[in-house]
């Protein structure tokens, strides 16, 4: 009884050295350590555990939706809310915006249809409609407030061949966009992102014409040719190209805009007539001539791909005259690519620097 008193006794004395030691033996070495690691264990298994919790929690509020941008939660709710009333007035300057539409699979064209902008100082009034969720977060994660989705986007996210269902439902909802941002008071640029800016095209749209337009087709103008809309072709209207369009908020362009509408809804894609958006656009512009004020653009500042690219005979005459290519008589994602780098006309290999969203 004496031994074992005297054993606790000495114990309570190694326990008020620990406690009033402000340099106490290590861990290892105390008479403690053992109970001490088994406390200390239990700690950080309990916090390690803890870390897994929350990251299971964090992480997927962390990733964008299709899992391939970044971005708080806040933020990917901010641009799926974002709406075209905050959109435009957001990126138009003095009145004006450019409006291209993208699904993802076209993110490199677009960047090097923004290279080119870029250089000429026109970037700033760029927006991107997406077409998809993708490509709305791609854009608004580089270069925030520049792109806008217009629900429902479209199921596909390939991209489609022209004349397919895919590519009507996608171009289908052009229009729509276009006269929404004439209703909110604004002139729109439309552009296909086939394009390249050689040179600014804004001293081009003088005048307060309504609508102006482009020829698509091939044959040769005279330099000095009617800027009136061209006479129907074999099909009985014309062949202007709806993809590089001008508007002023007027009510001329409103009708073109809500024609054009109208025929697509008369005209829909079936796999009989596998139709595209430019004939409808075509018979709106030959269908509200009379009241409308067109504007015809010249060919040699806005030539359509199958000049540009297939005479070089006219590309020498009208040479230092070219303002915007369009990559068209063509089909074929990489067809479209390798003829741009075939024509020096491919930038984001070696200059994706100078577009806005860098190298995507």
């Amino acid at each position: 009884m004496k031994n074992v008193m005297s054993s606790i006794h000495q114990r309570q004395q190694q326990q008020q050295h620990l406690l009033s030691d402000p340099n106490p033996i290590s861990p290892r070495s105390s008479p403690n350590w053992g109970r001490s690691a088994s406390v200390f264990g239990r700690t950080w298994l309990l916090a390690l555990l803890t870390l897994v919790v929350v990251l299971g929690v964090v992480l997927p509020d962390l990733r964008a939706p299709d899992g391939i941008f970044g971005g708080s939660k806040v933020a990917v709710s901010k641009w799926r809310d974002y709406t075209m009333e905050e959109a435009v007035p957001f990126v138009a300057k003095n009145g004006t915006l450019i409006v291209c539409a993208v699904s993802q699979p076209y993110l490199p064209f677009l960047n090097n249809w923004l290279i080119s902008i870029s250089r000429l100082k026109h970037q700033d009034k760029v927006l991107v409609i997406a077409e998809d969720y993708a490509t709305l977060f791609a854009v608004n994660s580089r270069w925030p407030g520049h792109a806008v989705l217009v629900p429902p986007a479209p199921d596909a996210q390939v991209a489609h061949k022209f004349g397919s269902q895919g590519f009507f439902n996608f171009t289908s909802r052009r229009p729509r966009h276009l006269l929404y941002i004439l209703e909110l008071g604004y002139s729109v640029m439309y552009n296909d992102v086939d394009m390249v800016w050689m040179a600014d095209p804004f001293p081009y749209l003088q005048g307060d014409h309504d609508v102006y337009f482009t020829d698509d087709m091939s044959a040769v103008k005279p330099l000095n040719h009617s800027h009136a809309l061209p006479p129907p072709g074999k099909k009985g209207r014309t062949y202007i190209c709806s993809c590089m369009i001008y508007m002023r908020p007027t009510d001329g362009a409103k009708l073109v805009m809500k024609k054009w509408i109208e025929e697509l809804q008369a005209q829909p894609w079936s796999n009989v007539k596998k139709s595209n958006d430019q004939p409808a656009f075509n018979w709106a512009l030959n269908r509200t001539a009379a009241q409308v004020d067109l504007y015809l653009l010249p060919q040699a500042a806005f030539p359509t791909g199958g000049l540009y690219f297939k005479n070089q005979t006219w590309v020498q005459e009208t040479k230092g005259m070219h303002v915007i290519i369009h990559n068209n008589y063509i089909t074929g994602f990489e067809k479209k690519i390798k003829r741009f780098r075939d024509f020096g006309l491919w930038f984001v290999d070696d200059y994706a620097v100078e577009s806005p969203l860098g190298r995507i």
